[in-house]
């Protein structure tokens, strides 16, 4: 009896004893306080004082001319270098507008690797349809002269002539300069930089095949007949793109960036489209039906030069 009175007397204090430490938590939450900090006003001369004090402002207030060339990207049958220049007024040191444009001489235009092996074909097949005694070993004359008669409309005497070029751009701007700060080489120099987005229309002047009607766009089966005729045309285009400038004295700065101009063209001059359902076969003619969209691309590098040739200073 005495053992089982022992065990009751244990439990009853362990019940006890739960109970308390319930109660306890209960009673301290009613009783906590809600944590706060301490707000420290700081006061003497740098009370109300900005984050940083006798900043340069390369920007504000000054003009910009920034002589620059622009590499076209991702081109499939001529790459072309745009030679010009940006003029930019900085209302403020994050806002500024301008203009932008360039100019592609025939000189800065220069063929790809594709370009030259299909002409390469090209005059292969135009010597065996002129009557070429010896082909190639392993060519099959007739089928040569069967595919020359299928892609005349396409393909001119030099396919190098009929390409569809950028001749020059104008692009109005705002540039919006949203980070600024320095960055380090080798943890030794130092070089102020920013970072700007821009934006505007662009008015492109492009050269493109001429548009032909049908039954009127080959030039074949006269060997030698001159290539394909080109034309001259404007698109208006929207431009946009990022960039970083990179500050090396008071007055001049090294600048990239990338931009793009998204419109329809056809760089081929080929008959792309016009027939069939949805317009998605050639209709053996060649005119706005057969341009197709791309997204074209620049790098861009400039050297800019800023007036007033000083900088002002923040507060």
């Amino acid at each position: 009896m005495r053992v089982i009175k022992v065990t009751h007397m244990k439990e009853r204090i362990l019940k006890l004893l739960a109970a308390v430490a319930v109660v306890s938590g209960f009673a301290f939450g009613a009783f906590e306080k809600p944590a706060s900090a301490q707000e420290i006003l700081l006061t003497g001369p740098l009370a109300g004082a900005g984050s940083v004090r006798h900043q340069r402002l390369y920007r504000k207030g000054r003009f910009e001319f920034a002589p620059s060339a622009a590499f076209t990207l991702l081109d499939e049958y001529k790459r072309q270098i745009l030679a010009g220049a940006r003029l930019n007024y900085n209302l403020t040191d994050w806002l500024a507008i301008g203009v932008w444009g360039g100019f592609s001489p025939e000189a800065l235009q220069f063929d790809t690797g594709l370009s030259d092996e299909i002409q390469k074909v090209n005059a292969n097949r135009q010597g065996i349809y002129g009557g070429n005694a010896n082909p190639p070993p392993g060519i099959d004359a007739a089928a040569e002269r069967q595919a020359l008669r299928l892609t005349n409309v396409n393909v001119g005497h030099d396919f190098r002539q009929q390409l569809g070029t950028i001749q020059w751009v104008a692009s109005p701007q705002i540039q919006l300069i949203p980070f600024r700060g320095k960055i380090a080489i080798f943890q030794s120099i130092y070089v102020d930089t920013d970072f700007y987005i821009f934006g505007g229309p662009a008015f492109v002047g492009l050269q493109e095949r001429k548009a032909c009607a049908k039954g009127s766009c080959g030039s074949f089966p006269q060997l030698g007949s001159k290539v394909f005729d080109m034309e001259q045309r404007m698109a208006i285009a929207p431009s946009f793109g990022i960039g970083f400038q990179f500050y090396m004295g008071r007055w001049a700065a090294l600048g990239t960036e990338w931009r793009g101009i998204p419109f329809s063209r056809n760089v081929g001059g080929f008959d792309n489209r016009g027939s069939g359902p949805n317009g998605d076969f050639p209709d053996l003619a060649v005119n706005e039906k057969d341009r197709e969209f791309r997204f074209n691309q620049m790098i861009v590098v400039s050297f800019g030069m800023s007036l007033p040739f000083d900088y002002q200073l923040s507060e």
